[in-house]
């Protein structure tokens, strides 16, 4: 009987967090911008894209093939919904780990219709020889099938409505230069500046209903890491000490105290930047060091480090990429407190 209870307990739990991550995903949904003109930052992005979209729907065309890449939370997800929404047509969704055989893509754009932008996420882990369907389907909007094996096999040509593709990545260099040359616009996102990221706070409060000054915003958003995503994420939860201790109301104190309690300092680096910063300064003194041994020293993903955490402290002068590694700057034994030292002749570790 007993056992009988606490499975049932487990069984609430699982519940209750299945449903905090799902209201997780609500809120997430409900921050994102609608159309063009709530979009916020990326201006030069914002106002040639829609150009292109005006262009092409005046002639009442389907939009060119669009590549966007840039570091995760950037946006691309809600470019991608947003010109679709502005151009009238449905989005269809995938991402490039998920599409395993020719069949998978084939059944994809097969049930496309006539306008349809279909967003591929994580478009550079494709496989080559699902590209090698797409090329003939992006330039000619035809689809070539090999049915049957061996003598049997035969080719067979089939009409594909005129749609826009969007491939999203965080990895621009994995693409295929066949690939990349297929997409007729082609945008990087970059970090977004702090009063971007103020505006976007004050936007998503309104959403949530969060009381917030601009001192509190501008707290908020200066340890985003200048990206939106993270931005939101720290307004919920600063919004929950808010709630909790400060009858709701987010200034500047209030959320530089949340922010320190929850361990995010004032450049934005949380536990797993400052880890990997300290690691490579104590232990291969301060670089060169390859970014495997740092994965194997830190216990995070290659992929993690490449395309969540390097990208930031490159930005912000804490991280220098050399052909021999990666290696921590001046400014970073200053953040972190730590007396600087020129790296001497240090082993190639990779």
């Amino acid at each position: 009987m007993a056992r009988k209870k606490n499975d049932e307990d487990a069984g609430d739990g699982r519940l209750i967090e299945g449903a905090a991550l799902e209201q997780e995903r609500d809120f997430e949904l409900s921050l994102r911008p609608q159309w063009l003109r709530e979009y916020i930052g990326q201006s030069k992005v914002k106002e040639n894209l829609g150009i292109f979209v005006k262009a092409a729907r005046a002639r009442g065309e389907a939009l060119d093939h669009l590549l966007l890449n840039g570091p995760p939370g950037l946006g691309k997800t809600s470019l991608a919904s947003i010109v679709a929404r502005e151009m009238g047509a449905q989005m269809r969704m995938t991402a490039g780990p998920v599409i395993e055989k020719a069949g998978d893509l084939a059944a994809i754009l097969t049930n496309l219709s006539e306008g349809d932008v279909l967003f591929i996420d994580e478009i550079h882990r494709l496989h080559p020889a699902i590209e090698e369907i797409l090329y003939p389907a992006m330039e000619d909007f035809e689809l070539d099938l090999v049915i049957g094996q061996g003598p049997a096999a035969r080719s067979v040509k089939l009409d594909l409505p005129r749609f826009t593709l969007i491939g999203a990545t965080t990895r621009a260099g994995l693409i295929s230069a066949p690939l990349r040359g297929r997409f007729g616009i082609n945008f990087h996102l970059d970090f977004y500046p702090v009063d971007d990221l103020q505006a976007i706070v004050v936007r998503s409060a309104a959403i949530l209903g969060v009381e917030v000054d601009d001192p509190g915003a501008r707290a908020i958003a200066e340890r985003a890491r200048g990206t939106p995503r993270i931005a939101n994420r720290l307004l919920r939860r600063v919004r929950d000490f808010a709630e909790v201790e400060h009858e709701g109301r987010i200034s500047a104190a209030v959320a530089n105290d949340a922010l320190n309690r929850m361990e995010v300092d004032r450049y934005g680096l949380d536990e797993v930047d400052r880890r990997m910063l300290i690691t490579i300064i104590e232990k291969f003194g301060g670089g060169p060091v390859g970014v495997a041994t740092i994965s194997a020293a830190i216990q995070e993903e290659k992929e993690a480090i490449e395309e969540i955490y390097e990208p930031y402290l490159i930005q912000i002068g804490f991280l220098n990429r050399t052909p021999r590694g990666r290696m921590a700057t001046p400014a970073a034994y200053l953040h972190l407190g730590l007396d600087y030292r020129a790296p001497g002749n240090q082993r190639d570790l990779f």
